[in-house]
């Protein structure tokens, strides 16, 4: 599988570095894209975020990637965390950023894009930005953690997320909670 992983300048870096943690770069090619703020965050959240090896990093500025044309044929884009300004401008269909661009591409060729975000409480905007990216094929999935595998640690809180966007990607991940199993 050939996706993309972004990240913004929004609080949740744990989301981002579990989902890394869980996805094999033998197995899937992976790009790895910093909003400008992303960085910063990471570096005030984890200290420094484990990027595994083969992931290909790139930041928002150079549009030159091959994701960002509907030429090149990538499965999913995952925006983690993802920062309600970048979920509005997505929504407002602005592509002035590799990010951005890459999202409004996801959505024009009907691609996979799983948008992630934490902020809370939304206000009205937010809700109808959602509202419109869901309305657009995108699958919004809040970084909102169940409980039903009674996790012990923030790392197996924030696991029940990533395993949803694994899901969402198609991508096994043999740690998942099932309920009834």
């Amino acid at each position: 599988m050939k996706l993309v992983i972004a990240t913004t300048g929004a609080s949740g870096s744990m989301y981002l570095q579990r989902l890394l943690d869980g996805l094999n770069p033998a197995e899937h090619e992976i790009h790895l894209v910093f909003s400008g703020p992303a960085r910063q965050v990471i570096e005030t959240e984890l200290g420094a975020l484990r990027i595994p090896a083969g992931v290909h990093e790139h930041d928002d500025r150079s549009m030159n990637v091959p994701f960002v044309s509907g030429s090149a044929r990538f499965d999913a884009m995952v925006i983690v965390p993802c920062s309600m300004g970048t979920l509005g401008r997505i929504a407002a269909g602005t592509s002035d950023s590799v990010i951005l661009r890459t999202a409004d591409v996801f959505l024009k060729e009907r691609r996979k894009l799983i948008l992630v975000p934490r902020e809370t409480p939304w206000n009205l905007i937010h809700a109808r930005n959602l509202v419109t990216l869901l309305e657009a094929g995108a699958i919004l999935l809040p970084a909102n953690p169940s409980f039903y595998s009674r996790p012990a640690t923030v790392e197996a809180v924030v696991d029940t997320v990533v395993a949803r966007i694994l899901d969402q990607l198609g991508v096994e991940n043999p740690g998942a909670f099932r309920w009834g199993e």
